[in-house]
């Protein structure tokens, strides 16, 4: 049915002037896009301050969203560009939660060739505020994390905007709006090319990303990172004991408006999703699951090995080069990696990559844990046989699902600068991923073909199990890893976690297990430690029964290794409650590994 008139002229010329009463409630994403012009109003620029740096010209500005429920909504940010030039292509940076419009995003982007801007959407001070400096100020309204409920919520409030249950009561809706009208200010500086406008983002600046690249056509391009997956009202079929989050309000409503599985199939423009395997945040399974549903875009995947919401360089690099590719036209990114599951036998995947670059390695990966956030990916061999890799994927028992997928990493022709890092010469790729249920393993008559091992490491391929977090800072440095929550290394009753360590000088060595992590559904979070004093020189046997990981207050211990999801050696560890187990000054190198494994009592 169509609109009348009057309706029209309310929505697009009376509503954004008049906080919105009166207005129909959307329904549907369409309707979202079709709510806000983000060009209809003007964006009374204030520039609170400019400077020049290193070649580039940045500015500290102001820039107003709208008017809701009679009150002026402006936001700050910082803007960056290479001083001197034209025709730029313009970035929007969206910050993640808890966080701030960054100097070191717009930075790096305008030296690449960019003019950058980066919203303050969460209203945090700015970065080098002086006492009086204008902030971001969303009026009668706040969709900031000073307000969290409103991320989940559909109800009328004083903070919203809506006096009915409505999409526009939800925070997203807002900062929607407000990120939308970044992509505006780019457009009309003079020396940005509006034809050429890219979105990006990292965790709740995530979400944000897919939620403007399925609301405005302005968009070329777009990069979330650990964020805008869908699906986050709707439980894991393969993990039923698992709650999802639920919505203040109208849960269909919720989803069919707010849902990023709702956006995926408005996305007209190329998008990667950035991610770690172990995410909290962007779960891994649900975000291939969100990109299937774009359809008119081409999409890649680049998703770190064991992390959680953090990427090494090589993966981070995959977003710069995304963006260089469909703004400038000065890369061209790789295609999906075929890969293919066979389950007849021992299951098996092979992988093709795209050749158009020097493949550097294939790194195919395995795990049987139906918990995106918590399982172990076990490293396969991989075996090049002409343009495949494959690799067997031994498992314990059919009873359990498999999973599979495959990160290709490829040379660049020179080194490309990361932020915060050396710069790198590879960067990686990450095929689609693969799920089997229990099921599909019967019927494709898939046989359990691994064994249980006592030995967890044996370290001749280094941490290629592990994580490293701060490897090469002499006293903050952490090694980790799940393995001893996958069935094939788990502890049985009565096992003794065992290992040889050598260490230059004396030192306390904490190793550290975090029980039940992200598994709420199991038990209680806790994290239990046990402190090993260890003498300089040789190798030293260290051997662990459960009863000795206390909490850092030594009031309980680790009941059972079958609640422990990961282990890490650190040099020291600092609880929840602030105190510290270790010492912050580790001195001499770092430690040496050898032989982790479980020992058991003699009968």
């Amino acid at each position: 049915m169509k609109l009348s008139w009057l309706v029209l002229f309310l929505m697009v010329v009376v509503v954004p002037r008049s906080g919105w009463a009166g207005a129909p409630v959307p329904m549907t994403v369409a309707e979202i896009s079709a709510d806000f012009d983000p060009t209809a109003e003007p964006l009374q620029v204030t520039v609170v301050r400019e400077w020049e740096e290193n070649g580039l010209r940045i500015r500290y500005v102001t820039f107003r969203v709208g008017t809701f429920k009679g009150r002026t909504a402006r936001l700050a940010a910082f803007y960056a560009i290479p001083k001197g030039e034209a025709g730029l292509p313009g970035l929007l940076h969206l910050h993640g939660g808890g966080q701030r419009a960054f100097l070191h995003e717009v930075k790096y982007y305008a030296a690449r060739g960019y003019a950058c801007l980066s919203i303050n959407w969460g209203g945090r001070e700015m970065e080098a505020a002086k006492p009086g400096d204008p902030n971001t100020d969303w009026g009668a309204v706040d969709p900031t994390q000073g307000n969290v409920p409103g991320y989940f919520n559909l109800k009328p409030g004083g903070k919203y905007l809506d006096p009915v249950e409505s999409p526009r009561n939800n925070n997203w809706y807002l900062l929607t709006l407000g990120a939308r009208r970044g992509l505006t200010f780019l457009e009309r500086q003079p020396e940005v090319d509006g034809k050429r406008l890219g979105v990006y983002g990292h965790s709740m600046g995530g979400n944000l990303t897919v939620y403007v690249a399925g609301t405005d056509r302005r968009v070329r391009v777009a990069v979330p990172s650990a964020g805008g997956q869908g699906f986050r009202t709707m439980r894991w079929k393969l993990l039923p004991q698992q709650r999802p989050r639920v919505p203040r309000g109208d849960v269909e409503l919720f989803r069919d408006t707010l849902g990023f599985q709702s956006y995926a199939p408005h996305i007209k423009a190329p998008l990667l999703w950035l991610g770690a395997t172990n995410d909290f945040h962007g779960i891994m399974d649900d975000t291939f699951r969100t990109g299937r549903l774009i359809r008119s875009a081409s999409v890649r995947y680049a998703f770190a090995v064991h992390l959680n919401h953090r990427f090494t360089p090589e993966f981070a690099v995959t977003c710069p080069l995304w963006i260089d590719q469909h703004l400038k036209g000065t890369f061209r990114f790789p295609g999906t990696p075929v890969s293919r599951l066979a389950l007849q036998g021992t299951p098996r995947l092979a992988v093709t990559p795209d050749s158009s670059h020097p493949v550097d390695r294939v790194h195919i990966l395995y795990s049987i844990d139906p918990d995106p956030q918590a399982r172990f990916w076990r490293t396969a061999i991989a075996r090049k046989r002409g343009d495949d890799w494959v690799a067997e994927l031994p498992i314990l028992s059919t009873s359990q699902p498999l999973f599979a997928v495959a990160n290709v990493h490829y040379r660049l022709k020179r080194p490309e600068r990361v932020r915060s890092a050396r710069p790198i010469s590879t960067f990686a790729v990450t095929g689609l991923l693969h799920t089997a249920t229990p099921r599909e393993l019967v019927a494709g008559q898939a046989e359990a073909t691994d064994e249980v091992s006592l030995l967890i490491d044996d370290f001749k391929h280094r941490f290629q199990d592990w994580y490293l977090l701060s490897a090469d800072n002499p006293h903050h440095w952490q090694f980790w890893t799940r393995k001893i929550t996958d069935p094939k290394w788990r502890g049985a009753v009565g096992a003794r976690l065992t290992f040889d360590v050598k260490v230059e000088v004396a030192n306390q060595l904490v190793v550290v297990v975090n029980e039940n992590f992200f598994r709420g559904y199991r038990g209680r979070q806790r994290d239990v430690v046990a402190v090993v004093a260890l003498e300089g020189g040789g190798w030293t046997r260290v051997s662990l029964p459960v009863a000795a990981f206390k909490t850092p207050d030594g009031k309980a211990t680790l009941g059972s290794w079958d609640t422990a999801d990961q282990l890490g050696f650190r040099a020291y560890f600092d609880s929840r409650d602030g105190q510290l187990v270790g010492s912050k000054s580790w001195a001499g190198g770092q430690p040496q590994f050898r032989n982790l494994r479980w020992t058991l009592p003699r009968p």
